[in-house]
């Protein structure tokens, strides 16, 4: 008997292709990516960048309900703390801003579920957006979101009140962000001039922005000839609190555009830092089909020079109509150089001037005795060094001769003789002068007669005599 074969039993199988190329590709690689402006500047940030961004969400937050009104319709109005502020703002307390948004906890939730990455914006400073950006980026990083704030901080003119509430705010909302972007309103200035009136010098600004924001998402969400995905972005925005440099910068193409489109990147007038010493960069050089090898090179090589040499670096290429007769570019940057945070406020002086006289205060006084008259002090008179002076050499002593002994020569004593003869003064006459010499001479021979007897004989013939 034939054996019969089972029956196989045809089970449905899902075509992906079978549907519509755009709805495919939602489903293998469409990213939710979330922009939400808190309080009064922050709404009016994302309600000029909703009217030229289609691709990502937006939601304007607020505690003023009059606010909200003049939010874009392209945007979500999200309106918390009624029951705290009855639809008024908080009046420059971020702690009522604060208590507004853990009160709406739970819709906060809601409104950050399913989103990728959540773009924070907010002007700090004031109330609402300095109090309730810590709730919305500690939801965030709950429910597994990347985080990226952009803020901006008052002007100078605005007063240090604003400025402490600000630096509070960041130090707050830090821990709770992958990576932020500071930006002081008082670079404004580097865009326009003085004259420029106040809402015209913020819309400036706020385009500013925008363009780096559209570049951003454009980089995600369109394919390129090297592509870069939101896995690539995940990469770069590793980590807790890094300080970011986002821009994006468009040249015409001539023959030093690249150079050209180098220095406008690297040297935005919104930051007041760069990217030396950066850990992470992300960057995207758009073209027509003519961009070069060179080029490219060139721009890539610049960047990492600049950076830390052990930092990752990730880039992509796209090509299309759209960039005829145009180089453009979306640079980010995470972990750069400066610490914004490390700086604290100084202290007032007279607080210092106070604790000084306290300390000098809580010193022992101790009575001076009595002073005693002081003499008046004699003028130091230069005492100069006196000259050696050569002392006069000592004269020699002349030795007086001993008397010679007897043995004297015959010469010498009849020298002595003579001489003796001479000083005598009596005169004396032929006769007696001859006799006188007569008994010299003979005295002289009986002399030399005895020297020249042997010595044994003189002392007789001596005798003798």
């Amino acid at each position: 008997m034939q054996r019969r074969r089972p029956k196989t039993i045809k089970r449905p199988v899902k075509k992906v292709l079978d549907l519509p190329l755009e709805k495919a590709d939602d489903k293998i690689r469409r990213t939710r990516i979330r922009v939400i402006g808190i309080g009064g500047g922050g709404g009016t940030i994302v309600s000029e960048i909703a009217s030229k961004m289609l691709k990502a969400s937006f939601v304007v937050a607020n505690t003023d309900s009059q606010a909200l009104r003049g939010a874009s319709r392209k945007a979500i109005r999200f309106h918390f703390g009624q029951s705290l502020t009855r639809g008024l703002g908080t009046g420059m307390n971020p702690e009522i801003g604060l208590q507004a948004a853990l009160n709406e906890k739970d819709k906060i939730k809601k409104l950050l579920e399913g989103q990728d990455l959540c773009i924070l914006v907010a002007c700090l400073g004031g109330g609402t957006g300095s109090g309730a950006v810590p709730v919305f980026a500690k939801e965030a990083k709950r429910l597994g979101n990347l985080t990226y704030g952009i803020f901006t901080l008052p002007f100078k003119f605005e007063g240090e009140r604003k400025m402490e509430i600000a630096r509070e705010s960041l130090k707050k909302v830090k821990n709770y962000l992958n990576a932020l972007s500071v930006i002081p309103n008082e670079r404004a200035f580097q865009l326009i001039d003085k004259s420029t009136p106040l809402r015209q010098a913020l819309s400036t600004v706020n385009k500013t922005l925008t363009e780096s924001l559209n570049g951003l998402i454009e980089t995600i969400y369109e394919p390129g000839l090297i592509n870069i995905d939101f896995a690539d972005f995940r990469t770069i925005l590793e980590g807790r609190g890094r300080l970011a440099y986002l821009n994006t910068a468009e040249v015409s193409r001539k023959k030093e555009s690249a150079k050209n489109l180098i220095v406008k990147a690297l040297n935005s007038p919104l930051y007041p830092y760069s990217i030396k010493g950066a850990k992470g960069v992300l960057f995207n050089i758009a073209g027509e089909k003519a961009l070069s090898l060179a080029e490219v090179n060139e721009i890539s090589k610049t960047i990492s020079e600049l950076v830390n040499p052990e930092a990752k670096i990730i880039f992509g290429i796209s090509q299309g109509k759209k960039y005829s007769d145009i180089l453009k570019t979306t640079l980010l940057v995470t972990g750069c150089g400066m610490k914004i945070f490390s700086s604290k406020p100084k202290k007032k002086k007279p607080r210092r001037i106070i604790k000084r006289i306290r300390k000098l205060l809580a010193r022992p006084v101790y009575v001076p005795k009595e002073e005693k008259k002081e003499k008046p002090k004699k003028k130091k008179v230069r005492k100069y060094k006196k000259r050696k002076t050569v002392k006069p050499r000592k004269k020699r002593k002349i030795r007086k001769r001993k008397e010679k002994s007897p043995e004297q020569t015959l010469e010498e004593q009849n020298l002595s003789l003579f001489e003796a003869i001479a000083e005598e003064k009596i005169r004396k006459n032929a006769l007696q002068v001859r006799r006188e010499s007569e008994e010299v001479e003979a005295e002289m021979l009986a002399r030399e007669k005895i020297w020249e007897a042997p010595a044994f004989l003189r002392r007789k013939l001596g005798k003798e005599r």
